[in-house]
């Protein structure tokens, strides 16, 4: 999974367009972004509106969501961001000069730091559960091909015991012990602010039996075959995150929907009153196709079903969610 992602030859090292494979609410709407907007202006005023007020987006694809924050903010908070898009992709040619390309997050951030469907691309091992006990699961990079082979290693079964505990032989679970440690990373170097992952999730009473590795090309579901031609996914445990987050210097902590968080922060998918029809038909169908993109980013079966961690060092949780 790993050099089928981020080889040299690696699906996200070729510099793909994530929107030509999969559909996130980064491209579903720009009102996603807004959201984000309202956040991190609260969260600029919660922490004495510092001179410098950083914006880090983790797995940022082309930097769409950065730049469109960017232009959601009011002016005067802008010229005081400072932009990073953390990606192993080239950087695009289109983005503005202010914002930072990386690889790996600033050392020392005050502000607010975005994961959006990032940890469900940090590779993971799978484990099935078979009549010897777990066994990791192996797959030929070329065709696809699985068998199980040795027994987990020490740290991946004791992650196991605790989040993902397998009952049946055939049963098998996703070891989220990377994602825990690469979201822990991040934590590490939030002196002051809040961090947020959205993704794909499921909690220890309710993960799936089977587990959830897929892949998707140009648009569709696809077998997961790890030889670089698909994007590779896997749901997130972010409840394990969560605990990780806080051994990391996570003061306050948040679980909640996407549903919920973003109409904390007015995405309400509310239809305009028909009186506006009459009174401005323009302003009316903005409001219409406004309220259009807002039910699809909260819709509980769809995107609004995804997972939010929402975590702070050294300021609270913001009171908008």
């Amino acid at each position: 999974m790993t050099g089928a992602l981020y080889g040299e030859a690696g699906f996200y090292r070729r510099g793909e367009r994530p929107a030509a494979h999969f559909r996130t609410s980064v491209h579903a709407s720009s009102r996603y972004a807004a959201a984000f907007a309202r956040l991190l202006t609260e969260l600029d005023e919660a922490l004495g509106h510092p001179a410098g007020l950083d914006l880090v987006d983790v797995g940022a694809g082309r930097g769409e969501l950065t730049v469109e924050i960017m232009n959601s903010v009011a002016p005067d908070l802008a010229a005081r961001i400072r932009p990073t898009a953390v990606e192993v992709a080239p950087r695009p040619r289109d983005l503005p000069g202010e914002l930072a390309w990386a690889t790996e997050p600033p050392e020392d951030i005050i502000g607010l730091v975005i994961a959006n469907e990032w940890l469900d691309n940090v590779p993971v091992e799978v484990v099935e559960l078979t009549p010897q006990g777990p066994r990791t699961v192996l797959v030929d990079s070329a065709t696809g091909a699985e068998r199980v082979g040795p027994p987990p290693d020490p740290a991946d079964s004791e992650w196991l015991e605790r989040w993902w505990p397998l009952s049946e032989p055939g049963h098998r679970a996703e070891v989220g012990l990377p994602r825990c440690r690469a979201w822990a990373s991040v934590l590490t170097r939030l002196r002051r602010g809040v961090a947020i992952a959205v993704d794909y999730a499921h909690a220890r009473d309710s993960r799936p039996t089977f587990g959830t590795l897929t892949g998707y090309r140009d648009g569709h579901v696809v077998p997961p075959v790890p030889d670089g031609s698909c994007d590779l996914t896997a749901h997130v445990a972010l409840d394990a995150c969560a605990a990780s987050g806080e051994k990391a210097g996570a003061t306050a902590t948040l679980l909640t929907t996407q549903r919920t968080a973003l109409r904390s922060l007015g995405v309400t998918g509310s239809r305009p009153p028909l009186e506006l029809a009459r009174q401005d038909p323009q302003a009316y169908v903005a409001a219409l196709c406004a309220a259009g993109e807002d039910a699809e980013l909260i819709d509980p079966n769809g995107l609004g079903g995804f997972g939010w961690l929402v975590q702070a060092v050294g300021t609270g949780l913001p009171a908008s969610l």
